[in-house]
């Protein structure tokens, strides 16, 4: 039977049917091993009970109001963290596309209110991913993003990603911000480094500029830290998030300081669903779990040993993995390079009940639950090994 779905993915013929904690389980009963995440969406993993007993409750209430009233979750929400963030305000909304969206209105309207109207085009970085809207594939140079799309926004300069010298070089006076992932995600894992990150941030106080961060992948504890950014010891201006901010319910965040956004006042911008009742429920209660005392130390632990795990397990797979090469990532945004085409692999991989992502040309990509344990690890490398032992390398 045809699909009416449009086939935009390759889907697996795979049908998950119930999640637990750090697993989820097909229509046939088999379990496997969640290490992706939704594609790091399940940050507390699947259907924790805080998590499931806000909607609930939320649900059994109010669904949606639309913004033309006050929502308090919406304002506890944003409250909460301005308190444990840069920000002095935020826009919600429903993914981390419409957040990203509204990051570039925020610096447009931030030079028109500034008097720089000019300034309206923004400094992106190679191989980066800030998903499929037009303005998103605009803003990356990956030609399988926008192949077919073209004539697209002429608003981007894209420039190598850790590439201090060529951002400088591609500053002119049409330049308004400087934006970009400080791990990218879907382009392989590569992190920022500090002489580019603290550069950045230079740059754009000497030059007028807006510096953006895209925190939606790498976001929420996902590094050990709340925001990536905190690594590096910078603020951004501006900031979007999403994925682990609601735990699996779809919502995101502009998040920006007062400065830069001036020109973001009322009619400028808006959305049907976003900060709905149900979502900002669902996304103060992923709060309440990520701020408890020692929650994101337990991630920064358990991102190192699953660090350690890999550098361990490579070795003994040199056949598939690539054990020279250092692993890309931080925390529990980590990779493995590989030696064998890395789709192949983690297609593979499924039939030991281990599910991963590939991420760029070679990397394999996992990002599990921030709740996980020591013996999750151990049974991702035990599946991870079982994959490399049955896996046969395609015809050369």
């Amino acid at each position: 039977m045809t699909s009416a779905i449009m086939p935009t993915y390759a889907r697996a013929d795979i049908e998950m049917v119930r999640g637990e904690g750090v697993y989820m389980f097909d229509a046939q009963g088999r379990k496997y091993l969640d290490f992706i995440s939704g594609i790091g969406v399940m940050a507390l993993g699947h259907c924790h009970p805080h998590l499931v007993k806000a909607l609930h409750e939320q649900g059994a209430r109010l669904w949606h109001t639309s913004n033309l009233y006050r929502i308090p979750l919406a304002e506890r929400l944003a409250e909460r963290l301005a308190a444990v963030t840069f920000a002095d305000t935020m826009f919600f909304t429903n993914s981390g596309a419409e957040a990203w969206e509204c990051s570039v209105k925020v610096a447009r309207s931030y030079h028109h209110a500034m008097g720089t109207p000019q300034k309206f085009r923004i400094i992106t970085c190679s191989n980066a991913f800030h998903g499929r809207t037009m303005a998103g594939i605009a803003a990356t140079d990956q030609e399988k993003l926008r192949k077919g799309f073209e004539p697209l926004p002429d608003w981007f300069k894209v420039v190598p990603f850790n590439d201090l010298a060529a951002v400088e070089a591609a500053i002119d006076d049409s330049v308004g911000a400087i934006k970009f992932e400080p791990i990218q995600g879907e382009g392989g894992f590569t992190a920022a480094t500090p002489e580019f990150m603290t550069g950045v941030r230079k740059l754009c106080d000497d030059h007028g500029l807006l510096m953006i961060l895209d925190e939606i992948q790498c976001g929420v504890g996902r590094t050990g830290k709340l925001f990536a950014h905190e690594h590096y010891g910078i603020t951004p201006d501006v900031m979007s998030i999403a994925k682990g901010i609601g735990g699996g319910f779809p919502v995101g965040a502009c998040l920006a300081t007062e400065r830069a956004a001036i020109g973001m006042t009322a009619g400028t911008h808006g959305s049907t669903y976003g900060g709905n009742p149900l979502a900002m429920a669902v996304a103060n209660a992923v709060l309440d779990i990520v701020l408890e005392p020692g929650f994101l130390e337990h991630a920064t632990q358990m991102g190192q040993r699953l660090e350690a795990a890999f550098q361990q397990l490579t070795p003994n797979l040199d056949d598939i993995f690539d054990p020279d090469a250092p692993l890309p990532g931080m925390g529990l945004m980590r990779g493995i390079k590989c030696k064998v085409p890395n789709r192949d692999f983690v297609n593979h991989a499924r039939s030991e009940g281990i599910l991963a992502a590939a991420a760029g040309k070679d990397v394999m990509r996992f990002l599990p639950p921030l709740i996980i344990e020591q013996n999750h690890i151990d049974e991702a490398c035990e599946r991870i090994s079982a994959a490399a032992k049955t896996y046969r390398k395609p015809e050369a």
